[in-house]
């Protein structure tokens, strides 16, 4: 038996866990302004012995991503093994797939990941095909900007994707940030991406110095990595994060868990 409830007027959710069903535009919509106060914590994980941090992380992230460099390093098994260790929790597949995206979505959903990335500059094709097997597996993907970082407009107006799309990823890339550049583009870009009519999931560089500016901005997911990860008391930044969001735990596509 199902249940449903509009979000900005277009969404059905489903009590089925994972599972959104449109009512119109394939197209990305936000919640709305009076439900817009809601962050989930997103810890990233990019290196083997950060696998070492899942039972630390059980209590305050509500996704775990499996990051690029480590799906390269463990595969599919990185992702297992965050199922196995932290059965409550979901967990991303940071693919950046751009192409072969049904093959790519039929191994991270099969694995047990409820979300994927897929790079916004893919072809429509791949889109396509990533969002067909997402809805087959009642999974989430999230649409990667980071190859349009610092551009004016990270995606285009006429931007359009499948119902299973449920989030655009701002992502501020880490190379250029190791190199030194310290732009808070990202940041501000959030406000143009709702605007728009989008939910967010903003990444990179993202910590303690930088999380007031972040809430500000009131994007739905909050991704950190190294802040937490790399840091001399990952248990404690993680809580001391999470103990700052406002209505943490909310931002879903659904609206709900």
């Amino acid at each position: 038996m199902q249940t449903s409830l509009e979000v900005a007027g277009l969404w059905q959710i489903s009590t089925t866990k994972h599972t959104t069903v449109g009512l119109a535009a394939c197209r990305i919509r936000c919640l709305k302004q009076s439900r817009r106060a809601a962050l989930l914590l997103q810890v990233a994980f990019d290196k083997p012995e950060h696998l070492a941090l899942l039972a630390q992380m059980k209590a305050f992230a509500d996704i775990i991503e499996i990051g690029t460099p480590l799906l390269k390093r463990l595969g599919l098994s990185a992702i297992t093994t965050a199922r196995e260790l932290c059965p409550e929790v979901m967990v991303l597949a940071d693919t950046k797939t751009v192409d072969g995206g049904q093959f790519e979505a039929d191994m991270v959903f099969g694995a047990g990941a409820a979300f994927m990335t897929v790079l916004s500059c893919a072809s429509s094709a791949t889109h396509e095909a990533v969002g067909k097997r997402a809805a087959a597996f009642g999974a989430t993907v999230a649409v990667d900007t980071v190859t349009e970082a610092g551009k004016k407009e990270l995606l285009p107006l006429n931007a359009v994707f499948p119902e299973s799309f449920g989030y655009v990823a701002v992502h501020s890339p880490t190379d250029p940030r190791l190199a030194g550049n310290i732009s808070t583009s990202h940041i501000e870009a959030v406000r143009k991406m709702h605007d728009r009519g989008f939910l967010v999931s903003l990444a990179g560089g993202i910590g303690p110095d930088t999380l007031e500016a972040v809430i500000a901005v009131e994007p739905e997911i909050l991704v950190v990595g190294s802040a937490i990860t790399e840091s001399a008391s990952p248990k404690e930044v993680a809580r001391w994060i999470r103990d700052r969001l406002p209505n943490p735990g909310r931002g879903w596509p659904w609206d709900r868990r």
